[in-house]
């Protein structure tokens, strides 16, 4: 799965990672996925993608492997 792409941390502020692959070569297309998905739910379509745009797809913050927010004071978070 995902063979054509390079898998990657995006690092961001406040030591946040995002977990995604990132491939093909034109313009930029990010892709999302929806609860209760990760990116793995673009498998399919991304290389499809990769021969005309750069695709990157990610998991949201608190899925797959990228971080959570800490619980918080009553796990409010």
């Amino acid at each position: 799965m995902f063979e054509a792409f390079q898998a990657q941390t995006f690092q961001l502020a406040n030591g946040i990672q995002i977990r995604g692959v990132i491939g093909g070569s034109g313009p930029p297309v990010l892709l999302l996925h929806g609860f209760p998905q990760t990116h793995v739910c673009w498998h399919k379509v991304a290389p499809e993608l990769a021969s005309r745009f750069t695709v990157v797809a990610t998991d949201l913050r608190g899925y797959g492997a990228s971080s959570k927010p800490e619980g918080g004071k009553n796990h409010l978070n």
